[in-house]
């Protein structure tokens, strides 16, 4: 991973060139302004913990994890679209990539925003092997970039969820 603050790109839609997002920022959190990390914790906790009815610890410590890099797009200022990179040792001493914290506003949604975080992320990640798990209702969307189910289903904070790698 390197550590530029933006990336662009372009999403596409039937192999024809779509609307140019605006860029993915890339920080990690002691980069990242106060106004920065308000607008991305703010936006997870709206659509996790509100949206969602679903209280949980947002704030897990792992934001500030020197490996986590903070994804997201914005416009005029405010969090559009967010997710976090995390670096995970296995049992084996090797590393290997997590996206997770993927969400979108309300308002922003079906604009291909996520799309362009989660291309923007695994280009970041190259060749690694990266996992997440998905709101089970998601698989088949993070099976477009490459990801398969690696596991069971599983309740996290009540909502079914898919451990899936690429």
């Amino acid at each position: 991973m390197d550590d530029s603050v933006t990336d662009s790109v372009t999403d596409s839609v039937g192999g024809r060139p779509g609307p140019v997002p605006p860029p993915v920022r890339w920080a990690t959190a002691a980069e990242l302004s106060s106004a920065q990390l308000y607008g991305l914790l703010r936006l997870r906790t709206d659509v996790f913990v509100v949206e969602q009815a679903c209280p949980y610890p947002e704030l897990d410590g792992r934001d500030l994890e020197p490996g986590c890099r903070h994804g997201w797009i914005e416009r005029d200022g405010r969090v559009l679209s967010t997710l976090r990179l995390l670096v995970e040792d296995t049992p084996d001493g090797s590393a290997l990539l997590r996206i997770g914290r993927v969400a979108t506003a309300a308002d922003a949604r079906g604009q291909g925003l996520s799309a362009a975080l989660l291309r923007a992320a695994l280009a970041r990640c190259g060749p690694a092997p990266v996992v997440l798990d998905a709101q089970a209702h998601l698989e088949g969307w993070y099976g477009r970039f490459g990801f398969a189910r690696a596991g069971e289903t599983f309740l996290e904070d009540g909502i079914p969820h898919v451990p899936m790698r690429r």
